[in-house]
């Protein structure tokens, strides 16, 4: 079998574990009365807004697809759809799941407690993340196999796969994006200044399109976000690879990718295995041991290709440690002293509140950067010194950051929908 191949074939098999992950959250009960009730119109207005927007986003896809066709020829024309079409499926799906996923996740919590509404909620998340990085290997993988495997001559269409992803992002993340916060704000101003009820309480209207928001913009525009820069990073380096005429360069993203889902899969079922154990902890253990894994498949990976130099291997490795440093640095800041020394802040007035925060939010990118510089020098210099485009390094470097995208996105998605549950367990308490 042709090895280009393998990555939309392990794509499809991610596709089949996203469908047993949400058979799995379908299992558990999705509440009674006021409770299932809210859950439906969350569901309802998420799908509403999700139509209208793919129905304008459909213009925009069709004059990028016609100029394409016009300028590019038709092969990039076709990976514009097919990328576009992707990214849309990535987000809707996982956007559906994660609304499935609020109400079972309130229900679990009230009946069984807080590992069960971890186990549900972080479910309905692994279905985004598993989406994501399928449709990525399906799309992507496809596209190569077709143009650029075997000496294929149409490897410059594959940007178009890029183009097409991009604008789904653009409208999923910035249009939910701005639905999330317009809601949210306006339900607060509505709820709690003019009518003096309770801010999240499911009996102000406003509250319900804040949770649509928290789907359509925190999980389907997330998505879509990543998705683009999941595939860029590879489309990239393949581009790179080509120039150099090298076959196992070209082919190398996509294998990392395919072995990063792989990794992605088991980090989610460490998560599981660990759900009755603190969610923070269970959920570092996945966020840990999931690049961990990928790094040692990688190596047998580029083992096996043979012609592939160790040095690329150390590129990869940087890129997959710089993206955990990364991780554990956000975490530090916004869940640890930083916040409760803005919150104290808070004791002398707004003004304060607002420069401690914008203070601490400065400080909090100095150290990615340099991350991010550092694995760019660190990358430059390894493939530089093996005989390969320096560039490539970074690029593939990129590729080793964001091929465990499976569980980051799963946990990413994850807090929406623990969020969402809060909102609605709120009708056991009160009249709505």
């Amino acid at each position: 079998m042709n090895i280009a191949l393998f990555p939309p074939l392990l794509g499809l098999i991610g596709m089949i574990a996203a469908f047993v992950v949400y058979m799995l959250v379908m299992k558990y009960p999705d509440g009674e009365d006021k409770v299932k009730k809210i859950g439906d119109q969350i569901h309802a207005g998420a799908l509403a807004f999700m139509k209208t927007e793919y129905k304008y986003l459909l213009v925009f896809i069709a004059v990028l697809v016609v100029l394409a066709q016009m300028f590019l020829g038709t092969e990039t024309a076709i990976a514009v759809v097919v990328g576009a079409a992707c990214s849309s499926l990535a987000g809707f799906i996982g956007m559906y799941a994660a609304t499935k996923a609020n109400v079972r996740t309130a229900t679990a919590a009230q009946k069984d407690g807080a590992a069960a509404a971890l186990s549900v909620s972080f479910y309905g998340g692994s279905v985004m993340g598993l989406c994501v990085a399928s449709l990525g290997l399906i799309g992507l993988g496809g596209l190569y196999y077709f143009y650029a495997a075997d000496g294929g001559t149409h490897v410059h269409a594959l940007e178009g796969f890029g183009m097409g992803a991009s604008v789904v992002a653009l409208f999923s993340r910035v249009g939910g994006g701005i639905f999330t916060k317009s809601a949210d704000v306006g339900a607060d101003l509505v709820g709690k200044i003019e009518a003096g009820i309770p801010e999240d309480d499911p009996r102000n209207p406003g509250v319900i399109a804040d949770n649509v928001g928290d789907n359509v913009g925190d999980v389907a525009g997330m998505g879509s976000d990543i998705f683009e820069s999941y595939c860029g990073s590879m489309i990239a380096s393949i581009a790179i690879a080509y120039t150099m005429k090298d076959s196992g360069l070209m082919f190398l993203p996509l294998g990392l990718a395919a072995t990063g889902l792989v990794a992605s899969i088991l980090g989610i079922f460490i998560v599981k295995l660990r759900s009755a154990k603190e969610p923070a902890s269970a959920l570092r253990s996945g966020t840990l041991l999931a690049p961990a894994i990928f790094i040692v498949m990688a190596y047998f990976l580029m083992n096996s290709m043979g012609d592939i130099p160790m040095a690329v291997l150390w590129c990869v490795i940087s890129g997959a440690v710089g993206g955990v440093l990364i991780g554990l640095i956000t975490e530090y800041y916004t869940g640890s002293a930083p916040v409760k020394k803005i919150a104290e802040s808070g004791e002398t007035g707004s003004a304060t509140v607002m420069i401690s925060g914008l203070s601490v939010g400065m400080q909090s990118v100095v150290i990615p950067i340099l991350i991010l510089a550092t694995i760019i020098l660190v990358s430059t210099s390894l493939a530089s010194g093996a005989g390969v485009v320096g560039v490539y390094g970074v690029g593939i470097a990129a590729v080793g950051m964001l091929s465990t995208v499976g569980i980051t996105m799963a946990i990413d998605a994850y807090g929406p929908v623990a969020v969402s549950y809060t909102h609605l367990t709120l009708p056991t308490n009160r009249e709505v």
